[in-house]
C-alpha cells in the first residue's frame, strides 16, 4: 500500500484543490431563430436542429 513520506503543505494541498472550478457553456446563435442555444443541440426556442424541424412547438392560442 502506498504512504506519502512526507506531509502534504496546506499550500500544496490548496493550490490542488483551487484549480477545480466550472467553464462557462459555449453558446452559439441558432441558424433559424437568432437566439443563443448549446452548440450540436436542439434548439430550446424554435426546435430546429441542422436546418430541420426536430421537435414541434406547441402554439399557446390567445382566448
Amino acid at each position: 500500500m502506498a504512504v506519502p513520506k512526507r506531509k502534504t503543505s496546506k499550500e500544496r494541498k490548496h493550490t490542488r484543490a483551487a484549480n477545480w472550478k466550472l467553464s462557462t457553456p459555449n453558446l452559439v446563435e441558432c441558424p433559424h431563430c437568432h437566439e443563443k442555444k448549446l452548440a450540436h443541440q436542439v434548439c430550446p426556442n424554435c426546435g430546429y436542429y441542422d436546418g430541420e424541424e426536430v421537435v414541434s412547438k406547441k402554439v399557446k392560442e390567445a382566448k
